[in-house]
């Protein structure tokens, strides 16, 4: 078997599924699997900048523990449209209505470029005085500034490939995507080190036994690194590139939905139709980076050692989940092109089948991450007391991994029908009334284990809601397709 022809048996791209008839495992494994595989890509940028920030300092760690959060908070602030673009498309694409799909993306891709600029601006000059409010320390909050104002003035590279993902799922491609992530990641895990420790005690190549090779390296140049900064340059460089290039394939239309220059041009009537669906998906979004930023008051009221451990147990979690994130995904677009066929029981069916495979994935890893919580933890840093703080923190999480699986087949489901907002309630709930409050009561008398305990308390309400939700039927009403403009 031929290199291609082991790609074609394992990756299918949409000519080769059927998302509206058939069974459900099969199209919903291969939609999903290169979602797993590019969101364990997009995850690799921030473990490699936890990686090698880890052996920069520990300083370094506490902040991006500050840093991700933020980067979070801004990507989702504008997450709606590109959510509300991958609905659309889907939707369309069932119903059949190609031309109104490729209208659906270029309106998308356009507001969302101008959103992410606005962002992007906004983004870097508060980012300071927010971190600050956070209670990061003298030492760490000017390298967690500085590295969240390189982020924010690449905003509109970062998000605008985030919208690349979302319009090519809607239309059924993820293979695509996946492509071009791995690119990208490539470049970054190649150039972060080199931006960040220059050529003057790089642990990489002392890894690589190349010491000569460094020392002449730093007599051409003089590069001793840029610090953390280095690792955001190295992330927004790398996310530009893939910018382009999946703009590039929309624009030629070789794969997946194509957009068109003509049909870029603002529609202020089409942003309502936009924002509707995407507030929701925002104010969800939103609120996941949210609970995370202002669990970091919480954390950190606690030493600096507690808030690295934090950062990297959300890094560990980021990995953990990606098979449930993906199969959310797969099942928002299972779920959009069969409500746009007409055919709601069947996005039922995809919903019910994946909460099922998930719970049961979800709870084997968390058995696996009990196993093995300190080599996981040890690999980020050799600190032994952020090690001892992080093993804590999982064994305290692991058991509740499968809860979140049910949450976000649910959810996607939600998303994929247009109810953004049952998604954005279910969210604010699980994460503003329940986890925040039980992390700050708990933790004034047990301290960060009461931190700890606030995730599998919400892990399982979240579930529960989401299924007795889901149970309502209600998701399954209703259409967010309209009309296009006739002149396009």
């Amino acid at each position: 078997m031929s290199p291609r022809e082991w790609f074609s048996s394992v990756f299918k791209g949409p000519e080769d599924l059927n998302l509206t008839s058939g069974g459900i495992g099969r199209p919903l494994f291969y939609l999903s699997l290169p979602i797993v595989i590019t969101n364990l890509l997009q995850t690799a940028y921030n473990l490699a900048d936890t990686f090698w920030l880890g052996q920069y300092s520990t300083e370094a760690l506490a902040a991006i523990s500050f840093a991700f959060p933020m980067v979070f908070l801004l990507i989702s602030m504008g997450m709606g449209l590109s959510v509300a673009g991958s609905v659309l498309v889907a939707q369309h694409i069932g119903a059949d209505e190609e031309s109104e799909a490729e209208y659906a993306a270029s309106q998308t891709v356009a507001f969302s470029i101008l959103g992410s600029i606005l962002l992007g601006v906004v983004g870097y000059f508060s980012v300071g005085p927010f971190i600050a409010f956070l209670g990061a320390s003298p030492d760490v909050l000017p390298l967690a500034t500085g590295y969240m104002q390189v982020i924010a003035a690449g905003m509109p590279f970062m998000f605008g490939f985030f919208v690349f993902i979302a319009l090519m799922r809607g239309y059924g491609d993820t293979v695509t995507p996946m492509l071009v992530m791995f690119g990208s990641v490539v470049l970054n895990i190649a150039i972060d080190p080199i931006l960040i420790f220059g050529f003057e005690g790089n642990p990489l190549f002392g890894m690589l036994g190349i010491r000569g090779v460094e020392t002449s390296l730093l007599a051409a140049t003089g590069y001793t690194g840029s610090g953390i900064t280095g690792a955001a340059i190295a992330t927004i460089f790398s996310r530009a590139l893939a910018f382009i290039v999946g703009i590039g394939v929309m624009f030629q239309g070789v794969r997946g939905v194509q957009i068109y220059p003509r049909q870029m041009r603002p529609d202020l009537t089409y942003l309502r139709r936009l924002l509707d669906i995407g507030i929701p998906a925002s104010v969800e979004g939103t609120g996941r980076a949210l609970s995370v930023n202002l669990l970091l008051l919480v954390v950190g009221m606690f030493p600096t050692t507690v808030v690295a451990a934090f950062g990297i147990g959300v890094r560990i979690f980021s990995v953990i989940f990606l098979p449930a994130i993906a199969v959310a995904r797969g099942v928002e677009t299972m779920t959009g092109q069969n409500i746009g066929a007409e055919k709601p029981d069947r996005a039922g069916t995809a919903a019910d089948f994946a909460a099922k495979v998930m719970f049961l994935l979800l709870t084997g890893l968390g058995v696996v991450a009990l196993v093995a919580t300190k080599p996981i933890v040890a690999i980020f840093t050799n600190d032994p007391e952020v090690i001892r703080v992080g093993v804590d923190f999982l064994r305290w999480v692991a058991p509740s991994f499968g809860f979140i699986g049910v949450m976000r087949a649910y959810t996607g489901s939600f998303r994929g029908a247009g109810k953004t907002l049952t998604a954005a309630a279910i969210s604010v709930v699980m994460l503003g009334l329940i986890r925040i409050p039980v992390a700050y009561l708990v933790s004034l008398s047990w301290g960060p284990p009461g931190i700890w305990l606030a995730f599998p308390v919400s892990n399982v309400a979240g579930a529960l809601i989401a299924f007795a939700w889901y149970r309502r039927g209600t998701w399954q009403t209703g259409s967010v397709r309209g009309p296009t403009p006739a002149d396009d």
